[in-house]
């Protein structure tokens, strides 16, 4: 069975057993999140699509730790003014596991 959630504004193609990083997320006492934003849930050929399907479907993940991306230097510049900024950053991440995908 596969789904296709949403989070931190991008669409991910999930099955159970996948791991993936997604953008920060807080999980419950037990470490588990639920994610509700289901677009498409596929088994064996058939596709459930339809707004009636999904408002039930849900995608139980694990949250297995949480890291930090890449760093990103952002540099402005204004010509003829001698102004220049370097900054950086670090987006969050977690890395989650999927457990079970409900219909």
């Amino acid at each position: 069975m596969q789904a296709v959630i949403a989070t931190g504004g991008k669409q991910y193609r999930v099955a159970v057993g996948d791991e993936l990083d997604v953008e920060l997320l807080t999980a419950g006492d037990d470490g588990t999140v639920t994610l509700t934003p289901t677009l498409i849930v596929g088994d064996d050929g058939e596709v459930s699509a339809t707004p009636d399907a999904l408002d039930s479907a849900a995608v139980t993940a694990t949250v297995l730790d949480e890291t930090r991306g890449p760093k990103l230097t952002v540099f402005m510049y204004r010509n003829k003014t001698g102004y220049r900024r370097k900054t950086g950053h670090r987006q969050r991440h977690s890395r989650i596991r999927i457990d079970a995908i409900d219909v």
